[in-house]
C-alpha cells in the first residue's frame, strides 16, 4: 500500500458531485516549497494534487474553501493525458481517506474564515479545560 500525505491550501472552493449514486467532494491542494537552486538563488515549487473524497458525510464540504490550509492523506495515483497539441502531461491524484482543516488565508482582512476555522478545530477538542494532575487516569 502507498499513502500519501499532503498539507497545502486549496486552489479553489471544494465541488459536492454525485457519481454512479455516490457521493465525492472534488478539490485542489496546491503544497509550496521553497529551495534554492544550484547557482544559489531562492526558487519556489508549487505542486498541485487533486483530490477525491469518496464519502456521505459531505458536511466539512462548506468549510473547503479556496485558500484553506489542510491535510490530506490517500492512496495516490498519476495519471497521463495527450494535450490538444499533442504534448505529454500528467497529473498527481489523491483518493482521499482523511482530510483536516488547518486554518485559512486572510485575504480580505475582516471575512468570516475565522468563524468556520474555530468551529472546525472545535470538533476534534473535547476537553474543555486542562485537568489537575491527581485527576489523571494515568
Amino acid at each position: 500500500m502507498i499513502k500519501l500525505q499532503v498539507i497545502g491550501n486549496l486552489g479553489k472552493d471544494a465541488v459536492v458531485n454525485t457519481v454512479n449514486g455516490k457521493t465525492v467532494i472534488n478539490f485542489t491542494v496546491a503544497h509550496s516549497e521553497k529551495y534554492k537552486d544550484a547557482q544559489g538563488n531562492q526558487k519556489d515549487k508549487v505542486t498541485w494534487v487533486d483530490c477525491a473524497h469518496w464519502t456521505d458525510r459531505t458536511a466539512i464540504a462548506p468549510y473547503l474553501k479556496k485558500g484553506t490550509q489542510v491535510y490530506v492523506e490517500g492512496t495516490p495515483d498519476v495519471r497521463t493525458y495527450t494535450t490538444q497539441d499533442g504534448r505529454n502531461g500528467a497529473t498527481l491524484s489523491l483518493r482521499i481517506n482523511n482530510v483536516q482543516l488547518l486554518g485559512s488565508r486572510q485575504s480580505d482582512g475582516g471575512s468570516n474564515d475565522n468563524q468556520s476555522e474555530s468551529k472546525a478545530s472545535d470538533q476534534g477538542n473535547s476537553s474543555p479545560e486542562m485537568a489537575d494532575a491527581d485527576d489523571l487516569p494515568f
